[in-house]
């Protein structure tokens, strides 16, 4: 990820999704504006590629930024990960797994409240990006065990979250 060094030539502070539009940009991921309120990228994890979409609802001062790794349920999965996703869900402190009723999709979601301006500084925006991504590394095996190693939501969990120690 980018230090905030590299924001050096670009504001402070701007409106929330023109900063991200700078961050994303200082990290070479590709963007698109979906709209007034909506920006779009791209970037690619350790294991999957993700899309990142934010929404500025400027009339409750509230940035809501979805990351969305390649995770798509079928039908025959969704009680499982229903069930995965809520106990990945009490493990976190901020932001949630969530998937889409309709399609399946499998989605990491964290609102922020910016009140008092309508502004986003560019650690702000750095962190609420590096932390929806860190959330989603951490998990997509948890999700791949579940829909593809035929494991457990519980033993998934307790296979992923094993912590190595040293170098091979």
């Amino acid at each position: 990820m980018m230090e905030n060094d590299e924001f050096e030539q670009h504001d402070q502070e701007a409106e929330p999704l023109d900063m991200l539009a700078s961050y994303f940009e200082a990290n070479g991921w590709s963007y698109e504006h979906a709209g007034e309120d909506e920006i779009a990228a791209t970037t690619q994890g350790s294991w999957t590629q993700y899309e990142i979409r934010a929404i500025w609802r400027e009339e409750d001062q509230v940035l809501q930024l979805l990351v969305l790794p390649d995770i798509r349920v079928t039908d025959e999965k969704r009680g499982a990960i229903y069930e995965t996703i809520g106990l990945i869900n009490e493990q976190l402190w901020l932001g949630h797994f969530e998937m889409w009723s309709s399609t399946g999709v499998v989605l990491f979601r964290h609102g922020a409240l910016l009140a008092g301006g309508d502004t986003l500084t560019i650690d702000q925006a750095q962190l609420l990006v590096e932390a929806a991504l860190d959330e989603c590394e951490r998990f997509y095996p948890v999700f791949q065990f579940v829909l593809w190693g035929g494991k457990s939501p519980a033993d998934a969990i307790a296979a992923s979250m094993i912590e190595t120690r040293g170098e091979a």
